[in-house]
């Protein structure tokens, strides 16, 4: 990932991991560690995740994005918005979910998407994932923004896929944008631009105080 090859080498060669990739197209919250802090990376993973997607009903693409080829779907009657938010709340829970065959999944050891782009899609199965809540943010038909609050292993771009299949609709993730990860949101972020070179260690969060606000996120997520 560019992120992590820009950081590694601001930061003077130090491992650096990621907590979670976003998709080509999507902007927002990464969560990068460094050095020790590599290690705690699987607990971060675990965190909750908030995105904001702008959904456009009115195509499918081959990669559930804007970046794959459209298939555009006739619709004489747009849903509405109480139709659009009905539909949505049928998503809430833990669900089984397909993820997108354009996706890092891994098929006999390959990754799915390195497979489609080679012309041999693979048949991806259901996973169990947890979506906490779906709101409507505005909609303008065909597009539809919707704030999304989930789990570990959720793929939006599923959730703008399945709800154009369930509103006889089409449906995929004309923008994407990940706002939080556990405690980690945007007001923590710095454009990858702006992170100093040399990148030094007064500059990032020590790993006691993000483990601290991870346990405390997921005591009130607990509680809730």
């Amino acid at each position: 990932m560019a992120a992590v090859a820009v950081v590694r080498r601001r930061a003077g060669g130090v491992k650096t991991g990621h907590a979670g990739t976003l998709d080509p197209l999507a902007s927002g919250v990464l969560v990068l560690a460094l050095g020790k802090a590599t290690k705690s990376i699987d607990k971060i993973m675990q965190t909750d995740k908030r995105y904001l997607t702008r959904v456009d009903l009115s195509a499918f693409t081959s990669t559930d994005d804007a970046e794959g080829q459209r298939e555009e779907i006739a619709v004489q009657t747009p849903p509405s918005l109480k139709e659009i938010e009905s539909t949505l709340r049928e998503f809430i829970g833990d669900i089984q979910q397909i993820p997108p065959v354009h996706s890092a999944v891994k098929v006999g050891g390959r990754r799915a998407y390195k497979l489609a782009r080679q012309g041999n899609a693979p048949t991806l199965g259901p996973r169990s994932v947890s979506i906490y809540d779906l709101q409507v943010i505005s909609y303008d038909w065909p597009m539809v923004e919707v704030a999304m609050h989930c789990g570990k292993g959720v793929y939006v771009r599923s959730l703008a896929r399945d709800l154009g299949i369930a509103l006889s609709t089409g449906g995929h993730c004309a923008t994407l944008r990940r706002t939080a990860v556990g405690p980690f949101d945007e007001s923590m972020a710095v454009k990858l631009d702006d992170v100093p070179d040399p990148l030094l260690e007064d500059s990032l969060l020590p790993l006691e105080r993000a483990l601290q606000m991870v346990e405390e996120a997921s005591t009130e997520s607990r509680s809730d």
